[in-house]
């Protein structure tokens, strides 16, 4: 830390990014008056910036908050992130993981910050700051009030665009509302945020779903731009061998009947088949409400038994833990091979010990190590896909959306896309992030006006008039 110190002049204070100091440091000692060497600082990014779904600029609001400014750190965290108490309760946090602290003793505890920096703001009723409506900027359509739809429109809001929002339900919030527990995300925790984010301007328009209020082609012609954000609703199919049980039911299609109702169908003992956080939460929620014994098969690893973290649960780490701990029975490289049937109903399994190939293309199973799990239901959670229902001119038959580096869909004339929707998908944090990107690749486009449909029938209108 240098500090210059000229008999004519005041003192000069340098300080990086994100850092403070104490009485009794190199400050306080004038070091500066005594050097023999110029420090030279070369600013970069943290990597915990690089490591965060969201994009934040962690380092900075971390010093702000670390100096006493709770409201500029809030405002420095909302800047990329406006749902900062939703995503520090669900986030699995991949930043601590690349904290430098972690090396020495443990990582920061950044979502633990960054929870509390957004139950303060709500605590307090601190506002978002956002410029006023820009009528030189094209309306903007937003399809999807999940989290990477949030994160769309505020970032379109921010910067002046007048947003219309569309959601399919009666209620915003997408997955974070219907499928994620209460003891992982308290509703009033949601609904403060989303309040939040749509006092700012944004124009919000429920019951109004895709495919049958509206098309992607009418929003094309009356919109500048389009942002679809309609995550991934719909349960891949599941059967074993070909055969499919008659009362099967799949594991995000309970978790909202348990949101929306309360309560689900009792088993004694269950068994549910995927590695991700609808399996875990399914298995918690299943001892919850009555379930003996709650089984988890999963052809990945668990995270601490995976040295190179390449084949491991897709499932947030401490999700994982804590389920174990409440009784949840996990059995990792384990496969399904065989369903056991009495009457078409379920019950049990065939499992088998299954392991990533380095020689063929899909998990290799092997022979000797098969063993009977009776259950008196499977569920599978094995992944979500797009729902086509009105977008069938851009989705072609595939699982999700094709979009580029920028979340622009391909084969569409003015449409983004992120979050679930898109590859690569499956947490809040990474919808927030990657419906950031988009937006502002939006915003970029939107000043070259020949790229709109919008504005070039604008155009034509102004000139003929």
């Amino acid at each position: 830390m240098a500090l210059n110190k000229n008999e004519n002049e005041d003192i000069v204070l340098k300080i990086p990014v994100g850092s403070f100091a104490t009485p009794m440091t190199s400050l306080g000692n004038f070091t500066g008056s005594w050097r023999s060497q110029r420090p030279v600082y070369t600013p970069s990014d943290a990597p915990c910036h690089f490591a965060c779904p969201a994009h934040e600029d962690i380092s900075s609001w971390l010093g702000l908050m670390a100096s006493g400014d709770a409201r500029s750190a809030w405002e420095k965290l909302i800047q990329t992130n406006p749902l900062p108490a939703v995503s520090g309760r669900v986030c699995p946090h991949p930043c601590e993981s690349s904290c430098h602290r972690g090396a020495y003793d443990n990582a920061v505890g950044i979502h633990h910050v960054e929870r509390t920096l957004g139950d303060l703001a709500i605590e307090r009723g601190w506002t978002i700051p956002v410029s006023p409506l820009d009528d030189s900027l094209p309306p903007v359509a937003v399809v999807g009030a999940g989290p990477s739809g949030l994160s769309a429109s505020y970032q379109l809001r921010k910067r002046g665009y007048r947003v219309t929002l569309f959601e399919a339900l009666s209620e915003a919030g997408g997955t974070c509302r219907s499928a994620i527990p209460s003891y992982r995300l308290d509703k009033k925790v949601l609904e403060n945020e989303i309040s939040r984010l749509l006092s700012t301007g944004v124009l919000f328009r429920p019951n109004q779903r895709l495919g049958r209020d509206f098309s992607l082609e009418e929003l094309e012609e009356d919109y500048g731009a389009c942002f679809l954000g309609p995550g991934a609703q719909k349960s891949r199919n599941f059967d074993v061998r070909g055969t499919t049980p008659g009362n099967m039911r799949h594991g995000l299609e309970l978790l909202k009947e348990y949101q929306n109702i309360g309560q689900i169908p009792h088993w004694k003992k269950v068994i549910i088949v995927g590695g991700g956080n609808t399996a875990l939460d399914l298995a918690r929620v299943l001892l919850r409400t009555g379930s003996e014994s709650v089984h988890i098969i999963t052809e990945e690893s668990l995270p601490a038994h995976e040295q190179s973290q390449t084949d491991r649960m897709p499932a947030n780490p401490q999700e994982i833990a804590n389920a174990m701990e409440e009784g949840v029975i996990i059995h990792p490289n384990r496969a399904v091979s065989r369903l056991v049937l009495q009457d078409e109903r379920v019950i049990g399994v065939e499992i088998v010990h299954a392991r990533k190939s380095h020689r063929l293309p899909r998990r290799e199973s092997f022979e000797g190590t098969e063993s009977i799990l009776m259950a008196d239901q499977i569920i599978p959670a094995v992944g979500q896909i797009l729902s086509p229902e009105g977008i069938e001119t851009i989705l072609h038959a595939g699982s999700h959306l094709t979009v580029d580096g920028n979340g622009f869909v391909t084969g569409s004339r003015c449409t983004f896309s992120a979050g679930d929707a898109c590859p690569g998908g499956g947490t809040v944090s990474h919808a927030i992030g990657s419906a950031r990107r988009a937006a502002l690749a939006m915003d970029f486009s939107s000043q070259r006006l020949s790229f709109l449909p919008f504005w070039s029938r604008q155009n034509q209108s102004l000139s003929r008039s």
